[in-house]
């Protein structure tokens, strides 16, 4: 027998992927080696994503899920089998991705992490006074009591006996574990000085005549004739506060609710984000957040305030910065709950060493950014014992100062010495410069992209001659000349979050960049201290939302004149061109596949034989403009379209206008009818700022745009905020990217570090100036990049 050949089991050192063809991507095959750190490149919209998570990570979390029973999967998330031919040497896949945290009043940095559910046990085994078990801490948990009769047989008899109940919680009793209460403008309801008659209600939605008016003014519990001011007060409490109530009104049996109940059900409920742009206009105008007065915000009743170890209780220590915190812990010595010390110390340092020990566990979750959101997800694997797992990461470097990528870079080669294979989704050359095998795909993007250009080394993508490797090493070079200001906007005593009382002065008419490490406030400075009105069109991180039935052509409201121009030239009503509307196909009602839910199983999508896949009736595909029907002019990439709109009979302005932002801001091949569902990040941002360009603002606001976006598509974004600066506008970027920080004319870094060591201003003057300075982090950076 031979000892020195290997071991069957060892022979399984690579991801085989064949003919892979999952959204873009044309058969694509590719090799990956395990237990090293791979990195996939490419253009914004190659099919990196649709290869990494949508093919290898999809596969992988199916087969587990496959091993549950069937009763368990029912409860699962049901997975298609992706579109490839084979894959094996998978293992199991952790992914990291981008994913905002569910922005549920509730959910904070603490109860997302394990770091609360710890703190509650050790202030319920060490606090003073002891108020009750970990329960009794936990601002998510209403105190509640009861009592009453119980029967019990008892010996053949029937005993009764009286129990009580009661379970000690830590919610805040006013503002119910939220930290701040709500109060309605009621002048923003109704006009006092009218009578409901006279249409005195101004809420959304609730028209003179229609049903929700007159379930008010039939109601008979006010008179409807009067001025609401002179209601008497059982009037006007019914009118505003009335429980639900079921009553005739009109002859028809209803149920009757006060005013603000109403609303509060019907619009306070939903998310804001998902709210149509009117009712959410309404709710900003009527509806004020105010710090809860009894808690103070904490979110925690009296007596959870109250109990103490020394002098903290678990209302500051949340409040804490987290890195203060872990000192805090740290320097707690109690043999009796050593090992959960021992835990709780090791989940603080690992916030610290990723770069987050600027944040508090009292932090909405829903206002932490995709990067940050990312970041608290990595807490979970760095102490994990699991080895030879494949971790996923989506652009893990977003929103990273380049003094931080370098920690970065240092986690993923650590999980990598662990024994796992690690897949990494990144632009930065800092990254791809520590792989150990590079993915390249392309060339382009959209249908232009979908195949694999190089394997390899760094070294090899250097040398190769693809897109990514000829823009591995560019360097954006300082602007001979700044732009001067044409004016200012003053921002005085800004103090929100971390900011130390920062005046400033954002020079107007230019390209200014606002910079500093995560952390260091640059976030709350322009959108949480920029003075109201100011004339500013802000375009966040914020996703898009939008189901599969959005594409680019209704987010960005092109659809509206396409829609005009076809119906004008055949002479029908223009929502017989929509799919959503009349003209959808009868069969698949305009979604053009039919899901078919096999309950257990993963449910199928299969295209509508009716129509084909093209989501229209077929008599609508008879009505034709410029010789193309709806579903044609749909399924035009936006470069074509733009063609096709500007001249001849298909000719329309208002559709040609947003057509040639679309292209300006590099959406060029997208298609005008592919589902919001399938966008990468990046084109779902820069499809937002599409659509922002027409707004009459004269100040942009842009947050980190080079997200999601390759080397080669840097240069065309500068090109743009080029263009909008030219055209007068003022442009305000904040952003890690040195590229966009040479292309600056005017910087403002702040620092010098994050949390409470950040939230000044260190450098405000020309990038010129700053790399001559060196004097910041940002500027050491920034020389290095440049070569200077």
């Amino acid at each position: 027998m031979d000892l020195t050949a290997p071991h069957a089991a060892d022979s399984h050192d690579l991801i085989r992927v064949h003919g892979a063809r999952e959204n873009n991507l044309k058969d694509v095959s590719v090799e990956i080696p395990k237990r090293r750190l791979t990195v996939f490149t490419g253009v914004s919209g190659s099919g990196k994503s649709s290869l990494v998570f949508d093919t290898i990570a999809a596969e992988s979390q199916r087969l587990i899920n496959e091993t549950y029973s069937a009763f368990v999967q029912g409860f699962m998330q049901t997975l298609a089998r992706p579109e490839v031919d084979v894959l094996d040497g998978i293992t199991t896949a952790i992914i990291v991705d981008q994913q905002r945290m569910g922005a549920d009043p509730r959910s904070t940095v603490g109860t997302a992490t394990d770091a609360n559910a710890m703190l509650r046990i050790l202030f319920s085994r060490l606090g003073r006074p002891h108020i009750g078990p970990p329960k009794a801490y936990s601002f998510n948990v209403a105190s509640v009591s009861g009592a009453g009769a119980i029967t019990v047989e008892r010996g053949g008899q029937t005993v009764k006996e009286r129990r009580s109940f009661s379970i000690t919680g830590g919610m805040c009793p006013r503002c119910e574990g939220r930290g701040s209460v709500t109060d309605m403008d009621l002048t923003q309801l109704y006009d006092e000085n009218k009578s409901l008659d006279e249409g005195a209600l101004s809420v959304p939605g609730y028209k003179t005549g229609g049903w929700n008016y007159r379930l008010y003014t039939e109601s008979g519990l006010y008179p409807a004739d009067k001025p609401i001011r002179s209601f008497t007060k059982k009037q006007l409490h019914d009118f505003l506060y009335r429980e639900a109530t079921r009553m005739k009104i009109a002859g028809i049996n209803m149920t009757y609710e006060g005013l603000v109940p109403r609303i509060q059900k019907s619009m306070l409920s939903k998310d804001r984000e998902g709210m149509q742009p009117h009712i959410r206009e309404f709710v900003d105008r009527a509806v004020t957040f105010a710090t809860c007065p009894e808690c103070e915000g904490t979110r925690l009743s009296e007596a959870a305030r109250s109990s103490k170890i020394g002098e903290v209780s678990i209302a500051d220590a949340c409040a804490m910065q987290i890195s203060d915190l872990a000192e805090w812990v740290g320097g707690l010595d109690e043999p009796s709950v050593a090992p959960l010390l021992g835990s709780l110390r090791h989940t603080l340092d690992s916030f610290v060493e990723i770069g987050l020990g600027y944040l508090s566990l009292d932090r909405p979750a829903g206002t932490l950014s995709g990067g940050e959101a990312q970041r608290v997800k990595m807490i979970r694997h760095l102490g994990s014992s699991l080895t030879d797992v494949t971790y996923v990461f989506d652009e893990p470097t977003t929103g990273l100062h380049p003094h931080d990528i370098q920690r970065m870079n240092g986690l993923l080669l650590r999980l990598r010495d662990k024994g796992n294979t690690v897949l990494v989704v990144e632009h930065k050359p800092e990254v791809i410069a520590i792989a150990d095998h590079v993915v390249d795909l392309g060339p382009g993007a959209g249908t232009a992209g979908g195949t694999v250009c190089f394997e390899g080394t760094v070294e090899g993508l250097r040398r190769g001659d693809t897109l990514t490797g000829r823009h591995l090493d560019d360097r954006a070079k300082l602007k001979e000349t700044v732009r001067k200001a044409s004016g200012t906007l003053e921002i005085r005593g800004a103090t929100a979050h971390n900011l130390r009382n920062v005046d400033v002065d954002v020079p107007l008419g230019v390209l200014c960049v606002v910079t500093g490490v995560a952390g260091s406030g640059k976030s709350s400075l322009i959108h949480g201290s920029v003075p109201a009105g100011a004339d500013v069109v802000s375009i966040d991180q914020s996703p898009i939302r939008g189901s599969r039935r959005s594409n680019p052509a209704t987010y960005t409201g092109l659809l509206d004149p396409i829609r005009k121009a076809f119906a004008k030239a055949n002479g029908v009503k223009p929502a017989l061109f929509s799919a959503n509307s009349e003209g959808a196909c009868p069969t698949c009602n305009g979604a053009g596949v039919i899901y078919t839910d096999l309950a257990i199983m993963a449910g199928v999508a299969t295209t509508c034989e009716e129509c084909d896949g093209k989501r229209f009736d077929a008599s609508v595909l008879e009505y034709h403009l410029g010789g193309r029907d709806i579903s044609e002019v749909l399924a035009m990439p936006v470069t074509e379209a733009e063609e096709f709109f500007s001249t001849g009979e298909a000719r329309t302005p208002a559709a040609h206008k947003i057509l040639e932002r679309m292209a300006d801001v590099g959406l060029g091949y997208l298609t005008l009818g592919q589902p919001l569902t399938t966008l990468s990040g990046g084109e779902r941002q820069r499809l937002k700022l599409a659509t922002h360009m027409a707004d009459k603002g004269g100040v942009y606001v842009l947050d980190e745009p080079t997200t999601g976006l390759h080397l080669a598509d840097v240069e065309q974004l500068l090109g743009l905020l080029d263009r909008l600066v030219d055209a007068g506008k003022s442009v305000i970027v904040i952003e890690h990217h040195q590229a966009v920080m040479a292309h600056a004319d005017w910087i403002i870094d702040l620092g010098p570090g994050a949390g409470h060591d950040g939230g000044r201003i260190v450098f405000e003057g020309t990038p010129a100036d700053l790399i001559s300075a060196r004097s910041t982090l940002t500027g050491q950076h920034l020389a290095e990049y440049v070569g200077a």
